[in-house]
């Protein structure tokens, strides 16, 4: 039998006991004189977990340009907004009803001349926009304001809605920028278009159908350089345009106006039309169009844009090989009193050179934009009736 010697036991447990109660009365008040005294081991608990909770509340960090479209969307919704028009209009009747093309019907069919109209007040979201600078600047396509006699108001994604104090549309381009009252909403960083890629991703953000706000798609970059015939979708508005991006991302009736925005956050281009000759295809205006308006009302606070001045047609070189002509644009009409007017360009002319610049892959609307009012620039021509070419100095102009 092993005998226990009591005593020891009882010494050994009330040793053992008297480091546990020492351990731990110095680990609390050690936490305790921390919290009171800033102690270093405290304020590291505290920071770290306050650290957690700043991280969770933190924007997302789109500087990486390879976030999420959840992400994106979620940190750049606020800065776009929604068009809407208000305007007198004529009652609907059923052949408005059931025409296709008049989707808004903002473009009433002509009535019965006996028959007086009878008007009722509307306001319908038609478009998109979003905001730039401290300013607060709302970007939008000018065909989505092109009503002079309506008024307009911008709605942001609270719904509140802002007035729309003064209109600047761009008479080259289908952009117009919007002075707004009192507007409260976060602006938009804007990207470098010239360093886009075919492929690249985009998002589109925009009021689709001029009904769902907010709509997010997405897609690449199908093209770039592009020229076509476009439409808004509802029949409102047909035109040709130059130099614009190509997309697949949706761009539905009422999202004209909104931003294509890269990965990184920026936008990059101003979403304009859907192809009439094809589905599932969209246009947007390059967002460096829109930077150098920008930049010249900083200037002279004036939206005013330098223009050529001349309708043209591009010759390829193929047709040029054809027809044993230069490459170039052929000069179909020159509008009386424009730069190139005055700098002697005659129709039937054909532009080879611009400011420096071939017009072989290249494209003059393209060369024009990149100029301001007052440059002056040298443009060559192959004038067709003399067989000669011919050095011509050009003094831009703003549109009249």
């Amino acid at each position: 039998m092993i005998k226990i010697n009591k005593r020891k036991v009882i010494i050994t447990s009330l040793l053992g006991l008297f480091v546990v109660v020492l351990v731990s009365g110095t680990f609390l008040s050690g936490l305790y004189v921390g919290k009171k005294g800033n102690i270093k081991f405290w304020n590291e608990l505290k920071n770290e977990k306050s650290e957690k909770i700043i991280n969770i509340q933190r924007s997302y960090d789109l500087s990486t340009c390879n976030e999420s479209t959840a992400n994106i969307a979620e940190e750049l919704s606020d800065s776009v907004v929604t068009v809407s028009i208000k305007k007198l209009n004529v009652k609907t009747d059923l052949n408005n009803i059931f025409d296709p093309f008049n989707f808004f019907n903002l473009y009433p069919k002509r009535m019965n001349p006996n028959m007086k109209p009878e008007y009722e007040e509307i306001q319908q979201d038609i478009g998109t926009g979003f905001v730039v600078g401290n300013e607060k600047f709302v970007i939008t396509n000018k065909h989505v304001v092109s009503d002079i006699e309506a008024k307009y108001k911008i709605i942001d994604k609270n719904d509140k809605e802002y007035d729309v104090s003064k209109i600047y549309r761009d008479p080259s381009n289908d952009l117009a920028i919007l002075e707004v009252k009192d507007l409260s909403v976060e602006s938009i960083y804007l990207g470098d278009s010239d360093k886009l890629r075919v492929g690249d991703d985009v998002v589109a953000i925009g009021t689709a159908l001029g009904e769902f706000r907010h709509t997010v798609t997405t897609g690449v970059i199908s093209g770039l350089g592009r020229g076509i015939t476009a439409s808004d979708g509802f029949g409102g508005f047909v035109e040709s345009l130059e130099n614009i991006i190509q997309t697949d991302a949706a761009i539905n009736p009422g999202n004209s106006g909104g931003p294509l925005i890269n990965r990184c956050g920026e936008v990059i281009g101003v979403n304009v039309a859907v192809s009439r000759n094809a589905e599932n295809i969209g246009f947007a205006i390059p967002i460096n169009v829109v930077k150098n308006s920008l930049e010249n009302f900083n200037k002279t606070g004036k939206f005013e844009r330098a223009m050529l001045g001349v309708r043209y047609n591009m010759i390829s070189e193929q047709a040029a090989l054809r027809n044993e002509v230069p490459v170039g644009a052929y000069v179909a009409e020159v509008v009386e009193g424009s730069s190139a007017d005055e700098g002697g360009i005659k129709e039937g002319d054909i532009i080879t050179s611009f400011n420096g610049e071939k017009l072989v892959n290249k494209n003059l609307a393209d060369l024009v934009s990149k100029t301001k009012i007052g440059d002056k620039v040298k443009v060559k021509v192959f004038r067709w009736k003399e067989s000669k070419e011919l050095e011509l100095n050009i003094t831009m102009k703003e549109v009249s």
